[in-house]
């Protein structure tokens, strides 16, 4: 990377990692990954299908889960369009209406979403000058997201380094491991061979 390099970061939003981006390039432009944004709103939208169809009784009846649901799809287009100031102001409203249905009735759905919400306006608001306009970028194929790259660790990666495998491995080995992996990936591998053995099998003819 070169000093007068434009450098797009996109990063989850946490400090630590956003830190590290600043001291690798204070002038780059630093984004909010939109996988991220989406995966809150997503684990929201679960939530709100299980809250209760209406809360109160007789003439103080009201709907409780169809307008929740509502505003965390207005809250999705507005932060898709880069208007942080609406869409935050969207989450103030879903506080307020689970805040008073929390107050009607108790109940553990309504409090664990309203947490939720709140953590998501925190979120949103500490991170509001790294988000852009997510639907313009993508029109002009720009980068909105990192889950390009996260498919390409766990190709490289996970296939033989996860947890599940109850495999250790030394730094070199490690290393080295993962060196092979990539030229597999890149269909590089036999190429390499033929490099290191002139007499390997000869490399296939393809078919025009």
């Amino acid at each position: 990377m070169q000093e007068n390099q434009q450098v797009v970061f996109l990063s989850d939003g946490r400090d630590d990692v956003q830190n590290l981006q600043h001291h690798l390039s204070p002038q780059a432009e630093h984004l909010l990954d939109w996988f991220h944004v989406t995966m809150r709103l997503t684990v929201m939208n679960q939530m709100a299908k299980g809250l209760p169809k209406t809360i109160g009784e007789g003439e103080d009846e009201y709907s409780l889960r169809e307008p929740v649901a509502k505003l965390l799809e207005s809250i999705k287009w507005y932060l898709w369009h880069g208007n942080v100031y609406q869409a935050l102001q969207k989450v103030g409203f879903l506080l307020i209406d689970l805040d008073g249905a929390s107050f009607d009735k108790e109940d553990a759905r309504i409090d664990k979403l309203l947490k939720t919400a709140q953590e998501f306006q925190t979120y949103i608001s500490r991170n509001r000058d790294y988000i852009p306009n997510y639907g313009e970028r993508y029109r002009n194929g720009e980068p909105i997201s990192t889950g390009f790259v996260e498919s390409a660790v766990n190709q490289v990666v996970s296939k033989r380094m996860a947890k599940k495998q109850q495999m250790q491995w030394s730094q070199r080995g490690a290393h080295l491991l993962l060196q092979v992996r990539a030229r597999v990936l890149n269909d590089d591998w036999e190429d390499v061979f033929r490099e290191w053995y002139p007499g390997f099998r000869p490399r296939p003819e393809r078919a025009a």
